[in-house]
């Protein structure tokens, strides 16, 4: 009776760990099928060279920097409610239009409240309010308030980019054989791959909004997954030089590593210095970086830019 019992049990688990097996297969990612012919084969977008900008004319590139407007998507709780409060007073005044999308409402802040607790869920409804109300505006770029970013880099990084051609950018990442832009170092979609995005939101099959994985994936990897059924890969944001300008790391915790790996040239060995996001940085450290960005200034110090990003109109921001 016990080996019976035993063979019975040890049956059981094997007819258990198969239809595991199973729902896995069944519900991980997309087939190769699955993409369409104009898909980007490439995986690094770099930012022009200042031998880029000299060819082109005075108007073009006023044309360029005129043309590039960034609608801001960032993710709030009112439970970081000192990180919101502090991304409306720093970087979010550079973003042409800034939105914050909350799970729900404050007094304290404006905010959209779109009254969803799931957090894959709430950032599909904000996507989808984002390009329902872009108006004229052609790059979005989504990210947390623990992220600080510098839009004007942003800007420059898709400078000569056509916002109608499918661009999802940020600190690429590898997971199996996913590749996925990290939530939290920002993420940045031209109109074509957002609109592609609020399509395939629409079919339950390749973009479930509950999910159907025994697991639970992040909601950046679930964008992943969706925008690879629509042709639309991760892309690693560099600048001409190939550094990446997406981190997830603050500025203090790149220099300690860049003073342990590379002691001879700190600076050159930490960061870009076109770099477009930094994160894991408290409230004060942020307000210490908008400072050092936007207003400290080495007297008798000229920045030879070819061009300006104007702030929004009626903006007051730095």
């Amino acid at each position: 009776m016990l080996s019976e019992g035993g063979s019975f049990m040890k049956g059981m688990f094997m007819g258990a760990l198969f239809c595991l097996v199973l729902s896995l297969l069944g519900s991980f990612s997309p087939s190769t099928d699955s993409r369409t012919e104009d898909q980007h084969h490439h995986h690094h977008v770099q930012a022009p060279s200042k031998d880029e900008l000299k060819r082109l004319s005075d108007s073009q590139v006023q044309e360029l920097s005129n043309q590039v407007r960034v609608y801001c998507i960032i993710m709030v709780q009112p439970k970081i409610l000192v990180y919101w409060a502090t991304a409306v007073d720093t970087w979010s005044k550079h973003c042409d239009k800034a939105v914050f999308y909350t799970s729900e409402s404050s007094k304290a802040l404006e905010a959209v409240d779109l009254d969803e607790k799931d957090d894959w869920a709430r950032l599909r409804k904000a996507l989808k309010h984002a390009y329902e109300n872009a108006g004229d505006l052609r790059w979005f770029f989504v990210a947390q308030p623990t992220t600080f970013a510098i839009i004007e880099n942003l800007k420059y990084l898709v400078l000569t980019k056509d916002p109608s051609e499918p661009f999802y950018l940020g600190n690429a990442m590898k997971s199996g054989e996913l590749e996925y832009v990290a939530y939290e170092s920002g993420i940045v979609l031209s109109y074509e791959a957002l609109k592609r995005l609020v399509n395939v939101f629409q079919d339950e099959d390749k973009c479930p909004e509950r999910g159907r994985a025994l697991w639970k994936l992040s909601e950046d990897k679930q964008l992943a997954v969706c925008l690879k059924y629509t042709g639309v890969y991760a892309e690693n944001g560099e600048d001409a030089h190939g550094k990446g300008l997406f981190s997830s790391k603050s500025v203090n915790t790149l220099i300690t590593d860049s003073m342990k790996d590379n002691p001879n040239n700190v600076v050159e060995g930490c960061c870009s210095d076109m770099a477009v996001t930094f994160s894991g940085m408290s409230p004060n450290q942020m307000q210490v970086m908008m400072f050092g960005v936007y207003r400290l200034r080495p007297y008798g110090h000229e920045f030879h830019d070819s061009l300006v990003f104007y702030p929004p109109e009626n903006s007051d921001n730095d």
